[in-house]
């Protein structure tokens, strides 16, 4: 061992300012240096429960700038006993222990291996505390000096083994599809063997696809999980949210049901269409659906709706309409014109009818009503259907004209009260016409009647002319006079009577007697 006294060395520092030296006695001087060869600057080395590390110690020759008066080695071999001995000292066994313990340097060039074995989680700090040195004392007056230990501390922090995490995503599974509204909750479930298991909600993405606003489209869970030894598991499942449903179709018509015949509307209709789509109303598309009010007549028209979405398809949905709200025309072919007299032929009139909609139904168009047989006011109807139930009833109306009646001729006296013989023969004159045409035949004449009557009366009072000899009585037209003769008998008892001659259309000449 090489001898070193303090005559030789020039540089004294006192202890506070040499980190861990402690004093010798009197003014302390530094040898040399004992290093580890950890590299990291906090000089820790990190290990696991029942791992192992390792690190070398060496002793550094010190410069007289870094306190020692004597550069070059302190300790050289072959001067026996020269050397320097230490404890290698654990703060905390029950966390980590080294192996060797004890170290001893009898020259620079000498390391020495270290192993530290790790035991629990926890941190030791690892020293070196003096073993035992020899000549490396330096004569009085300089006192003696000391290698520096203190730069070979090191500290060992022990973890826990730990394994890495797993997690799994539950609820949900990754590439399935589930309806809106049916998703189930996305949870993460985790196990650890230091830290046991657990489970907490899944993170959820935003849903994203084209109709990601009404919440269709694709979304991910996601897991991660970090233990307690920084180990980290994740895991994730992206499924579909789909709309399970296609788009509704419906529609209102006013009225409801046809309110004609053969489906036809006889009145204006309003359709409304309603498309629903809930579930994804974004993504909703529609054909037609176009809503209507038919205030015309038209024939059989088709409106149509249809819709997709992300939903499906459906449709079309179809409604007929057919309006026809126009009655038939009609009119009369033939029939009664000008002045028509009693007993006149009255020709029957057809009839014809157009519908431009629904057309007439199979009836056609029909006259009803016969030809009128009395004296008045008549018509004929002309009736038309169409196949939407529309009708048309038309008109034709005409008059059957009573017959002119002239008479009673003379002898008898018009308006007054004619007085005559009872018992004698009156001869009753007059004459028929029918508009211009005179009627001549005896049929034409329906009844002579008579009937008492008061004579008490404000007519005024005249005798018969002429008083026909007794005769026959059977009415006859007298063509050379060109009128009708009907010789009343009348009776041989007083007082007053009433003729009434009536011809067969209701037309009646009266005259008044009183008999003596």
């Amino acid at each position: 061992m090489k001898k070193i006294s303090w005559a030789r060395r020039a540089l004294a520092v006192t202890a506070a300012t040499v980190l861990g030296v402690s004093t010798l006695g009197g003014t302390t001087a530094l040898a040399d240096d004992i290093v580890n060869n950890i590299v990291a600057a906090d000089k820790t080395i990190r290990l696991n429960v029942d791992e192992t590390g390792q690190t070398v110690l060496s002793l550094v020759e010190r410069d007289e700038v870094d306190g020692d008066p004597e550069p070059g080695c302190n300790l050289q071999g072959g001067q026996t006993p020269d050397y320097v001995s230490y404890n290698v000292v654990s703060s905390d066994p029950a966390v980590a222990t080294v192996n060797p313990s004890y170290v001893r340097f009898d020259k620079c060039a000498d390391t020495s291996l270290l192993t530290v074995t790790a035991h629990q989680a926890g941190t030791a700090v690892f020293t070196l505390a003096d073993a035992g040195w020899s000549n490396v004392n330096w004569p009085a007056p300089k006192g003696q000096g000391k290698f520096v230990s203190e730069t070979a501390t090191f500290t060992v922090i022990v973890t826990a083994p730990n394994t890495a995490p797993t997690i799994r995503v539950t609820g949900v599974v990754d590439g399935a599809s589930y309806n809106t509204g049916e998703v189930p909750v996305a949870m993460c479930e985790w196990e650890d063997a230091e830290d046991g298991t657990g489970s907490f909600a899944a993170e959820l993405s935003a849903i994203s696809g084209p109709y990601a606003v009404d919440g269709i489209g694709e979304q991910t869970a996601t897991c991660s999980y970090t233990d307690a030894g920084g180990l980290t598991a994740t895991a994730s499942a992206t499924y579909s949210i789909v709309d399970p449903t296609a788009p509704a179709i419906s529609y209102d018509l006013t009225p409801a049901v046809p309110d004609g015949e053969n489906g036809w509307y006889r009145s204006d209709v309003s359709l409304t269409w309603t498309v629903s789509e809930p579930e994804s109303p974004s993504s909703l598309v529609t054909t037609g659906c176009v809503d209507q009010l038919i205030t015309e007549d038209q024939q059989e028209t088709t409106y149509s709706c249809s819709a997709t979405s992300a939903g499906g398809s459906f449709g079309p949905v179809e409604v007929t309409i057919k309006r026809d709200a126009t009655a038939p025309e009609v009119e009369f072919v033939g029939g009664p014109t000008g002045d028509i007299y009693y007993g006149d032929p009255i020709p029957v009139p057809t009839c014809t009818a157009t519908d431009a909609t629904s057309g007439v139904n199979a009836d056609g168009c029909v006259v009803t009503d016969e030809p009128g047989t009395s004296v008045g006011p008549h018509k004929f109807t002309a009736t038309a259907t169409d196949n939407a139930g529309n009708t048309t009833t038309e008109e034709l109306t005409y008059e059957i004209k009573a017959w002119t009646l002239t008479g009673f001729f003379k002898p008898v006296d018009m308006g007054v009260l004619n007085t005559v013989k009872g018992g004698s023969t009156v001869p009753l004159k007059f004459r028929v016409f029918a508009g211009d045409r005179e009627i001549t035949d005896v049929a034409a004449v329906k009844s002579f009647t008579t009937r008492t009557i008061s004579c008490d009366t404000s007519l005024p009072v005249d005798e018969v002319e002429e008083i026909a000899s007794t005769g026959g009585t059977v009415l006859r037209y007298d063509t050379e006079d060109g009128q009708f003769i009907q010789n009343w008998k009348t009776p041989k008892t007083t007082g007053c009577y009433e003729v009434t001659m009536t011809t067969q259309d209701g037309s009646k000449i009266k005259a008044q007697f009183k008999l003596r």
